[in-house]
């Protein structure tokens, strides 16, 4: 491999001599490659050619429920002719090759080589590869004789574009049980982990030999539906007390690979021969889902309650404010509304929805809101502006980044414009990757010049300190200009985290 192109949808268009409606044909197999890749358990590649002759891999999918011959997907890997014979042999001789790599990633592989052409074509438009472990390989001849045949009709009809609908399938895991039946829905086949599910809903006996009416499912509903409409199906169905997503595919018999016998068929393929039925059970995972929607309505339910105490703990101290005569400590009681409200903020984003992650963004105008409703008086005409994109934050962290806030914005009212009865109140956000940035700055007078951080008394200052430093693990300055303008900065946590 000597080249990678990195587009995938312009590797179609550098191909050989392909014509729209060839290209649209070869992205139908794409689309139904992973169902294949997983049932197979092998990877599955196809190629085309470069207008220099070299092959180049159009699309790889790689199995769910083994793992893959390949660390990292092929898409895009130009590859010489002369380090590939299978593709080039495909594609010269027009025949399906099997043949033994010795090494590949350090592994044998078997690699089992199509050549594909839109039926009632004789052009090759490309070449579909299935590679597997040679491990995995022993392991699939092993199995029965049904199970396999059903897997190569699979591959010969994604050969051919066939597998209507196989691109909605969800992907096939290592603990889904499958069952192939014939064309009357008797069971022909049934893997150790389906007979394992349906002993669970008390099946105790085989199923070979079965028709799937005997069982008390929907299996056989799904799986005439899938039958006469020849297409793809997947649904989730309530089994007694258990929940699985089940998968119907239907096979067509399709001829051996070989030009004569392909030009033989150009009619297209017989009505569906077989029947492929994946069974997922899902009942512990939507337990689970259950317990975890549960929890979160509980822990929401706790935030509610929470903003709602903290809102009337607000309403009583700004009833004692008013009968207060000391104007120091009735502002000082507005000073704690003000925190204990931009707390309560974050309660209720909590209390509103279920990740733990807060847009920063929206808890910045929920607070600058309650500036302009609480704190300004009758002859105050400030104006406050927010900039900057969402941010998401942790609510721990968002949390403290809130109390920062409120503080900063509370200070710039308080002795920004002292004197002045107008103004105005940036809040800034800015998200720089690793680390978020928060600026307030206002265009009052200024921080006079031998101001210090380390020697104000203000209580405001020193909780914005202890917040930065202690919780937020940042730094922060203040700088005068056009007014005063305060700098946070800080490190993200992860998001989710507490």
């Amino acid at each position: 491999m000597d080249d990678v192109v990195y587009q995938s949808d312009s590797i179609y268009e550098q191909c050989k001599y392909l014509a729209a409606d060839e290209i649209s044909f070869l992205k139908v197999i794409e689309g139904q490659m992973p169902i294949v890749a997983d049932i197979s358990r092998a990877d599955v590649l196809l190629y085309n050619w470069l207008k220099d002759g070299s092959p180049i891999v159009l699309a790889h999918a790689q199995p769910h429920s083994v793992s893959p011959v390949y660390e990292h997907s092929m898409v895009g890997q130009r590859i010489a002719a002369s380090q590939d014979l299978t593709v080039a042999g495909a594609f010269l001789e027009r025949v399906h090759r099997h043949e033994q790599d010795p090494m590949t990633n350090g592994a044998p592989i078997i690699k089992q080589t199509y050549p594909v052409r839109r039926p009632g074509q004789q052009r090759i438009v490309g070449v579909l590869r299935v590679e597997t472990n040679l491990l995995e390989h022993e392991r699939q001849r092993r199995r029965d004789r049904t199970f396999r045949r059903a897997v190569r009709q699979l591959q010969r009809m994604a050969q051919r574009a066939q597998l209507s609908g196989a691109e909605s399938l969800s992907p096939f895991g290592e603990s889904d049980g499958i069952i192939v039946t014939d064309r009357e829905r008797v069971i022909r086949y049934a893997s150790g982990v389906a007979s394992n599910l349906y002993r669970r809903i008390g099946y105790p006996g085989g199923l070979v030999g079965l028709h799937l009416r005997e069982l008390e499912t929907t299996d056989d509903d799904l799986a005439w539906a899938a039958l006469s409409q020849e297409v793809c199906i997947e649904q989730e169905q309530e089994v007694g007390e258990r929940y699985w997503i089940t998968k119907a595919i239907p096979l067509h018999d399709l001829p051996r690979p070989g030009i004569l016998r392909w030009l033989s068929q150009q009619e297209g393929p017989e009505p569906p021969s077989h029947l492929v039925l994946i069974i997922r059970d899902t009942t512990e995972s939507r337990r689970r889902e259950q317990e975890l929607r549960v929890k979160t309505a509980l822990i929401q339910e706790l935030h509610h309650r929470i903003k709602n105490n903290l809102q009337t703990i607000v309403a009583l101290l700004r009833m004692q404010a008013r009968r207060l005569d000391y104007e120091g400590a009735r502002l000082a009681i507005e000073e704690a509304v003000g925190r204990i409200l931009s707390v309560a903020v974050i309660h209720e984003f909590l209390s509103n929805q279920d990740s733990r992650v807060i847009n920063v963004r929206d808890v910045g105008n929920r607070i600058l809101n309650q500036m302009r409703e609480g704190v300004l008086g009758p002859d105050k005409h400030i104006r406050f502006y927010l900039e900057g994109p969402p941010i998401y934050l942790p609510a721990r962290q968002a949390t403290a980044c809130a109390l920062v806030i409120n503080e900063l914005l509370q200070n710039a009212v308080e002795h920004g414009f002292t004197g002045r009865r107008e103004g105005r109140v940036f809040l800034v956000l800015q998200d720089k990757g690793d680390t978020v940035v928060v600026r307030v700055h206002d265009d009052g007078s200024g921080m006079p010049d031998d101001f210090s951080v380390q020697d104000s008394d203000s209580l405001g200052l020193q909780i914005v300190q202890t917040l930065v430093r202690e919780d937020l693990k940042g730094t922060f300055k203040i700088q005068n200009g056009d007014g005063t303008e305060v700098i946070v900065t800080f490190p993200k946590s992860i998001l989710g985290g507490e």
